[in-house]
């Protein structure tokens, strides 16, 4: 698995992997998931199937608890968390980004991943495990969030969090994809405007070995 970049913040270092993310070895697994945590497409779809139909059955439990109250299973910009069951982590959490391929969703793409990211980090915060936390950049797959835009606005969110007042409770954070669109797109929106971002660049020091 390739490290693509590095960065140091106030309570957490960000890493950017390309690779499958089912693959990482981390404590905590985030899976972009539907409004209906049904597990059908892409990256979401493979952790379903790598963790058994346990995990469908506790989110289909899930959604029949949300709509017994007349709500949505998992409304967008919201996060669950349910056991890994079949996963080689500690900890699963479900979060529901936008989906671009819906106009009234894409509109407010912005916010709504904003939003999404902090239901992640509070999903994080109520699970007590200070460790490291694995995900693929939420909505950039089957959910078309363009990706130039969505490469800028995933490293605000995130580095604005782990290097922000509080501490979000995470050793280490690793952003995992394989999605060459993505990738080459983050790495022009780092090369282009890396010194804008918060906390402080370490790839050269880990490509040259005097970090680990």
């Amino acid at each position: 698995m390739d490290t693509l970049i590095v960065r140091d913040c106030k309570h957490a270092q960000l890493r950017i992997l390309i690779g499958d993310v089912l693959k990482t070895e981390c404590d905590i697994l985030v899976t972009g998931a539907n409004n209906r945590l049904s597990g059908r497409e892409g990256i979401d779809a493979k952790i379903h199937k790598a963790a058994g139909e346990e995990l469908r059955e506790a989110c289909a439990q899930i959604a029949r608890g949300q709509r017994a109250l007349n709500l949505q299973p998992c409304t967008v910009g919201s996060a669950v968390s349910t056991s890994p069951f079949n996963l080689p982590v500690e900890h699963l959490i479900h979060v529901v980004g936008p989906d671009c391929r819906r106009p009234n969703q894409d509109l407010n793409r912005r916010e709504l991943l904003e939003k999404a990211y902090n239901s992640m980090f509070e999903q994080i915060a109520s699970s007590n495990i200070r460790g490291v936390v694995a995900l693929a950049p939420i909505s950039m797959d089957v959910f078309s969030y363009p990706h130039r835009e969505g490469a800028r606005k995933t490293m605000e969110i995130l580095l604005g969090i782990l290097d922000g007042e509080e501490d979000p409770g995470v050793e280490r954070l690793l952003l995992v994809t394989d999605n060459s669109n993505f990738i080459n797109n983050m790495k022009t929106v780092y090369r282009e405007t890396e010194d804008q971002f918060p906390g402080s660049d370490l790839t050269r020091a880990f490509r040259r070995g005097l970090i680990q």
